[in-house]
């Protein structure tokens, strides 16, 4: 399983993150409020909004992965997280031959 959204045949599809797993204004215009938000939180269907590129914490200890929304610590993409990464992918980009 790959730990970056939409990276590799599978992924995870319940980030905690807010706008990738609300509707999306298209579909549902009014604003969404906390409140309101718990039914998409607590939903178990896949995050309508696919976050691209996000990079989440990754797997237990034992190597297994609940793919869950309500695991903030293993599947919400964080700056802590993504910025390393952003930064050693830079790094290889500009020393590539």
């Amino acid at each position: 399983m790959s730990y970056m959204v939409g990276y590799g045949a599978k992924y995870l599809e319940k980030v905690h993150h807010r706008a990738s797993s609300l509707a999306s204004v298209d579909e549902y215009p009014p604003h969404i409020g906390c409140k309101e938000g718990s039914f998409y939180f607590e939903s178990q269907n896949p995050n309508p909004n696919l976050l691209s590129g996000a990079v989440v914490g990754g797997p237990y200890l034992n190597d297994s992965y609940a793919d869950s929304r309500a695991d903030f610590a293993h599947s919400e993409p964080t700056t802590y997280i993504n910025a390393p990464l952003v930064g050693v992918l830079a790094y290889f980009n500009s020393h590539s031959s």
